[in-house]
């Protein structure tokens, strides 16, 4: 391949000024053999001349093809060439060939982040959160003919009054608003269109009697005492009088149940429980012998009722699980749960297309850890040592677990609900897979989040992209440093409203709350009259000493660190030389493909008016600026300002000037002076043509008159 100064000026290109054998960078020698001018240092460019100018491929030399070379060295270079990242390729003195490699990776990874964003979408709709409210809105908002909704429930007494009239109205529908019955016969279905799986279950968890002490002086007018709930501490012994599964203990695994977190702390799976029925008449029944047997009572901690629903009209499972607490203090706790979610996957036309999807996500996640192989085995250790590729094993490896749970959700569904067709008068315990079905969603969320982040791996070569990382790199131990001393102030006065305001303002009741109260204090928002009712004196002083060390000062100091290093960075970036960057990469492939349809001037031009558009000393940067735009290769310019700037200072200089101009003039009338030659000859060789063609007729005639055939 041709030098790239011998591309922009010819073939003499390689050569000066002076006499043939010169060598490329020296002047024309004056009288005596010495020159007048040194010769000038090399550009500091990347991808300028003398780097990788003679390879093949411009690339990274250990990917060039060997004849020598063995079949399995061939396979090893395909997989390079396939797998080529900017940490299987040496391109550290190749700047266009890393941005090249940097561009194909980026466009691979978009790819990428489209199919896993139509994976995480295509399992959501809009249609979820409308599900949900309406079951909220049911059995959370709704009252009965008692005035007693879910959510205003105060006592056992409120429990008993709830379930016998909003949760068995809601329950159970199998008539229309003009008591006609449904099509479905003893089927409920709940607003018509969710059909109630199995049956409900009731299950609560108890605490032994005497599991507390009680002082001495009080034994005698207090006899027993039920501590706060503690799995260690749970009734399992039931009643003797009465049989029936609400009256015998069931383990956690004997019941498959599963794990709760309350409000005020975690519940086992086990306890007592009782499956209502079909309909409605014989759970009312059921529900009023449970009260009248007292089956709350003081040791109870916690009342369970899950059931779930099915809407067909949109592929929704609904499982939902309503919990009353009661505290040892007395009173009652109403919180619910309530999970939508898709586990019957593959019906609509949609559906099969987020099939497709998802195998093609499989292949991304071959390719990605072929890739991160590679990059192990040729980095080892020092692999680990970069942020982005934690976050490439990170990534790859929720993908592989959320393939795995795919499959084992679609095996679980099918099995659980064949059991439930066969007896669908059994509780359905969707529970289980609900909960890692959002654990699964929970995990698709972040994972998304990770593969929008990585984004900026791939971005990071730009100047711009560059400020965030390198403005919180620099700032990070100072950052670090102000840390200690924010949270020391922050933890002070965490400690001192738990304690001044915790029995009496909710925001305040738990040290966990109390932090989160002062974060929203920083954003404006509190209550500063509940803050003044609990404390009149303490209150008011803790709130504006708070305000103005935390906010007024902590807050504009955290704030200053970051303006100052950023202030830094953007200075130092702009003082930064410019590298090649993907606009003009694009910029020069668009240039190339027109000078390859002859719709560009010759390049002798293109330098005439480089030379011509600036007036006095010409910067590289100018020179440069300008030749790219008309569509040159960057390590061509290079070559040929560094050929002409002898004082090797990066400018070119009026003498130097008239030197490149004196060269390109000679290049401009050679090429002229053989146009014409070639014009000349052609016209020659025309009118020869012609005139044999007048003379071949009579030739013709006097061979036929002498009687030759």
């Amino acid at each position: 391949a041709a030098p790239p100064s011998q591309r922009l000026f010819g073939a003499r290109g390689a050569r000066g000024l002076g006499e043939p054998g010169l060598p490329r960078h020296a002047p024309a020698p004056a009288q005596g053999g010495e020159h007048h001018l040194r010769p000038p240092a090399p550009l500091p460019q990347p991808g300028s001349a003398g780097g990788r100018e003679g390879h093949a491929g411009a690339g990274t030399p250990e990917l060039v093809q060997d004849p020598a070379r063995g079949p399995q060295e061939a396979e090893g270079l395909l997989l390079l060439r396939l797998w080529g990242t900017t940490l299987t390729e040496d391109n550290s003195d190749n700047r266009e060939q890393f941005m090249r490699t940097t561009l194909r990776e980026l466009l691979v990874y978009l790819v990428f982040l489209v199919d896993i964003c139509l994976l995480t979408y295509g399992m959501t709709s809009s249609s979820t959160y409308y599900y949900t409210k309406a079951m909220t809105d049911l059995f959370v908002s709704t009252s009965g003919d008692g005035g007693v909704a879910f959510q205003s429930i105060d006592s056992m007494s409120d429990f008993w009054i709830y379930a016998k009239g909003p949760l068995l109205d809601g329950l159970y529908w199998t008539k229309w608003y003009n008591n006609q019955p449904l099509a479905s016969g003893e089927r409920s279905f709940i607003y018509y269109e969710n059909m109630l799986l199995g049956v409900p279950r009731m299950r609560q968890i108890k605490i032994k009697d005497n599991s507390c002490k009680v002082h001495s002086d009080f034994q005698d007018e207090i006899k027993g005492c039920f501590d706060v709930y503690n799995e260690i501490k749970e009734d399992d012994q039931g009643s003797r009088d009465i049989n029936g599964t609400a009256w015998t203990y069931h383990t956690e695994k004997e019941i498959n149940g599963s794990a709760h977190w309350g409000l005020l702390t975690s519940y086992s799976g086990a306890g007592f429980y009782q499956d209502l029925n079909t309909t409605k008449a014989e759970s009312a029944a059921v529900v009023g012998e449970l009260k009248e047997n007292l089956w709350l009572d003081r040791g109870t901690r916690a009342v369970f009722v899950d059931f779930s629903t099915y809407n067909a009209n949109i592929n929704m499972f609904c499982v939902i699980r309503l919990l009353v607490e009661f505290p040892a203090s007395g009173g009652a706790i109403p919180s619910y749960q309530i999970r939508t979610v898709k586990l019957i996957r593959y019906i609509t036309y949609w559906d099969y297309f987020i099939l497709g999807c998802e195998c093609v996500f499989c292949l991304f996640i071959l390719y990605y850890i072929v890739e991160e192989i590679l990059e192990l085995r040729i980095h080892k250790c020092s692999y680990f040592k970069s942020v982005w590729n934690i976050l490439d094993v990170v990534i790859i490896m929720l993908a592989i677990v959320a393939v795995v749970f795919n499959v084992f959700r679609t095996i679980k569904v099918d099995k659980l609900l064949g059991k439930l067709l066969q007896q669908p008068d059994i509780y359905a315990d969707f529970e289980f897979l609900a909960f890692w079905q959002t654990q699964y969603n929970n995990m698709n969320a972040v994972n998304l989040f990770f593969a929008w982040i990585k984004i900026f791996k791939y971005i990071s070569f730009n100047k711009t992209m560059t400020q965030l990382s390198s403005t919180l790199g620099r700032c990070a131990k100072d950052i670090l440093g102000f840390a200690v001393m924010f949270f020391i102030v922050f933890f002070a006065y965490a400690q001192l409203g738990y304690l001044l305001f915790g029995t009496e303002v909710d925001s305040f009741s738990t040290f966990v709350k109390c932090m989160f109260t002062q974060l929203r204090i920083i954003l404006g928002d509190f209550d500063y009259n509940a803050i003044e009712r609990a404390n009149r004196v303490l209150g008011p002083i803790y709130f504006f000493t708070y305000v103005f060390f935390v906010f007024f000062v902590l807050l504009n100091m955290f704030l200053a660190i970051i303006n100052d290093t950023y202030s830094e960075v953007k200075e130092e970036l702009s003082l930064q030389k410019d590298d090649l960057q993907i606009t003009d990469l694009i910029k020069q492939s668009y240039m190339k493909t027109f000078m390859k349809l002859k719709l560009k001037k010759e390049k002798i031009s293109d330098v005439h008016k480089a030379l011509r558009s600036k007036s006095g000393e010409i910067e590289f940067k100018d020179f440069r600026e300008t030749l790219k735009e008309m569509g040159h290769a960057d390590h061509e310019i290079s070559a040929a300002f560094s050929r002409f700037d002898y004082d090797g200072n990066q400018v070119l200089d009026r003498e130097e000037q008239e030197r490149m101009k004196a060269e390109l003039e000679e290049k401009r009338v050679s090429k002229l002076t053989n146009l014409s030659l070639d014009k000349r000859l052609s016209r020659q060789v025309v009118q020869l043509e012609s005139s044999i063609s007048a003379i071949v007729p009579q030739i013709d005639m006097i061979m036929k008159k002498l009687g030759f055939k």
